[in-house]
């Protein structure tokens, strides 16, 4: 198996029976180049090119210590759950926690207001995200709030699950496109919808549209939302607006805290 592409130390892009794949595995790329063989025996994962382009994306475009860090959690995850999650945990959880930390490092701690009843119906994810802070703090000596083992359950919880109603989720797809496109003619940009950027964005938009059927707000302290609000002002603007639309039309109302957590990831959509 050749190399046709290095992404980092640890992930290489190989040819495998005629197809591109993605070959991960402890020191696979490290000195390696082009046209390199890989030794079969480093390989610990592998998956196939055109079928995880997001995957493809994000490894080459956060750091490679978050990337290790995400694998290890995964492989914890599924030794203490005994199960195998979906493969799109990979994507998701390897996003969400290169954001937490980069978030972190800046200062920015969001606070997460459904932590002990994730404590309770998630215990043992919940065990899995307490192992994660603690991995993270041995790897990179950063201190995560407890909150953040909440959030890391709930992407291990929802990678176990299979399913769900085809006209809820047809409803909530057209919706989702609507609060995308006011955000794109808001700041007349395009977003590609192979993107990581639209991925992480849209993820989070599923879920504040669930957490909002079911009541549940994804709340954060007033005085972190203060400061949101004033430091990403346009940013910020713009989420009023997609509230505002989407109150309108569908008769869906957020809550304003919600909109602290959009307003962070339309910043960061509007900066890449």
């Amino acid at each position: 198996m050749k190399i046709t592409k290095v992404l980092n130390n640890n992930a290489v892009v190989i040819m495998d029976e005629g197809e591109e794949k993605i070959a991960i595995g402890a020191g696979v790329g490290f000195n390696k180049t082009k046209n390199d063989i890989v030794q079969q025996g480093k390989i610990e994962k592998l998956f196939i090119l055109k079928e995880n382009e997001k995957l493809h994306q994000l490894l080459q475009r956060i750091p490679e210590e978050h990337i290790i860090l995400a694998e290890e959690i995964i492989d914890y995850a599924e030794d203490y759950l005994d199960v195998e999650l979906n493969e799109h945990i990979r994507i998701g959880l390897t996003d969400h926690l290169s954001f937490a930390i980069e978030r972190e490092k800046e200062g920015i701690h969001l606070k997460n207001k459904l932590l002990q009843e994730i404590k309770i119906l998630y215990k043992k994810e919940f065990d899995v995200g307490l192992w994660a802070l603690n991995h993270i703090k041995e790897k990179l000596d950063i201190n995560m709030p407890i909150d953040e083992a909440a959030f890391i359950a709930l992407h291990i919880h929802t990678m176990k699950i299979q399913g769900g109603d085809l006209h809820e989720t047809v409803r909530q797809t057209a919706i989702i496109r609507d609060m995308v496109n006011t955000i794109k003619d808001y700041f007349n940009i395009a977003i590609e919808e192979d993107d990581i950027s639209y991925e992480r964005l849209i993820t989070h938009l599923r879920f504040a549209l669930t957490r909002s059927k079911n009541h549940k707000a994804h709340t954060m302290d007033e005085e972190m939302f203060t400061m949101i609000k004033h430091k990403f002002r346009m940013a910020y603007d713009c989420a009023l607006k997609v509230a505002k639309d989407l109150s309108d039309k569908y008769g869906i109302d957020l809550p304003e805290e919600e909109l602290g957590y959009i307003t962070l990831h339309i910043e960061r959509l509007r900066k890449q």
